[in-house]
């Protein structure tokens, strides 16, 4: 069996055992709260974390989650970033560097999820030079994931691939039209992904 058969039946065994009861999504975007995943996102343990501070650049971090889930942020000393949301920190260091900067806007942004690796990866699968599971980064496309899998194969089908994406109610499915984006730059279907999503590129049929 094909490498990329092999790795499309694993992964597909796994995202879609709830895809009967929920239903696919075919020709519709994923919904708009699906791109504020990260944003409720709780920060933990390892993960790395960018502290950016507007007009004030020196003030700027980018550092790991410590064992004790804090992290240290010039002027202001530890603050706790485990368990907590991006906007969660940001808010706290943003009214303790009040007392030092002006009007401070703060803005804390995930860089890599290493806390739940498994679940915060992007995995391709199908007709792609090589199946892939990458970690999420914020502000990954659908192109992204493709792109890092090295393309798509000649006995790909594109116009049929599709992204899965676990919700409350199970997995749901969005129709991805990787022809377009590949062939005419038709961004309309390059889908911001979310941790934990599986895009899939079928092969063609004779």
């Amino acid at each position: 069996m094909p490498l990329f058969r092999l790795v499309t039946t694993i992964a597909l065994a796994i995202v879609l055992s709830a895809c009967a009861s929920s239903g696919g999504s075919a020709g519709a975007p994923p919904p708009a709260e699906s791109e504020n995943l990260v944003d409720a996102y709780q920060i933990g343990i390892d993960d790395i974390v960018q502290v950016s501070v507007w007009r004030n650049p020196e003030l700027g971090i980018t550092v790991p989650v410590r064992p004790d889930g804090k992290i240290s942020v010039p002027l202001v000393g530890d603050v706790a970033a485990g368990g907590r949301t991006p906007g969660e920190v940001a808010k706290e260091i943003q009214t303790k560097l009040a007392v030092y900067v002006r009007d401070p806007q703060v803005a804390v942004i995930l860089t890599d999820l290493r806390s739940h690796e498994y679940l915060s990866r992007v995995r391709v699968t199908g007709a792609v030079r090589q199946p892939i599971s990458i970690p999420f980064r914020q502000g990954m496309t659908v192109l992204d994931a493709v792109l890092a899998a090295g393309g798509v194969t000649e006995f790909a089908a594109p116009a049929k691939s599709d992204l899965y994406r676990k919700t409350g109610g199970g997995t749901r499915s969005y129709a991805v039209r990787l022809d377009h984006i590949l062939e005419d730059g038709d961004l309309t279907t390059n889908f911001k992904v979310a941790p934990g999503d599986v895009i899939t590129v079928p092969e063609r049929t004779l």
